[in-house]
């Protein structure tokens, strides 16, 4: 598992909406077509998790839960904490960082219909019912 460097590849992972989320974290991921199966990752917690003790504490729990759980192949993911990922149990929010990976990632590989980026039917698919 490596870091997600700028805040440009955050950016570009959030610009692919394709999203998953809890109690404890939203999780985005967007997955890469390079041959490196490695996972990077970025833990980003805002000023609603608390002051900077709080979301420092949040981030440190949150990369902990990403390193030890089994995370999707060739796959870029931001974690933004949420206020109860400081409570959470650490085994929940282990299961929650794996599930939420896998059902972002999964969302990612379904390709897209003509008319929204994120494969959501749009215009074009509501135009076809209405004059086929």
């Amino acid at each position: 598992m490596r870091s997600l460097s700028s805040s440009r590849q955050i950016r570009a992972v959030r610009a692919g909406r394709q999203r998953a989320a809890s109690a404890g974290m939203v999780i985005s991921a967007l997955r890469r077509s390079d041959r490196d199966p490695t996972v990077r990752v970025a833990v980003v917690a805002g000023r609603s998790v608390g002051d900077a003790v709080r979301r420092n504490r949040a981030k440190r729990r949150l990369r902990a839960a990403a390193r030890q759980a089994r995370l999707p192949d060739a796959t870029d993911l931001v974690i933004d904490a949420r206020r109860a990922a400081l409570t959470l149990p650490f085994d929940a929010l282990q299961r929650d960082v794996e599930r939420l990976s896998a059902r972002a990632s999964r969302r990612a590989l379904r390709p897209a219909e003509p008319g929204r980026a994120d494969g959501s039917p749009g215009a074009v698919a509501a135009l076809r019912e209405i004059h086929p």
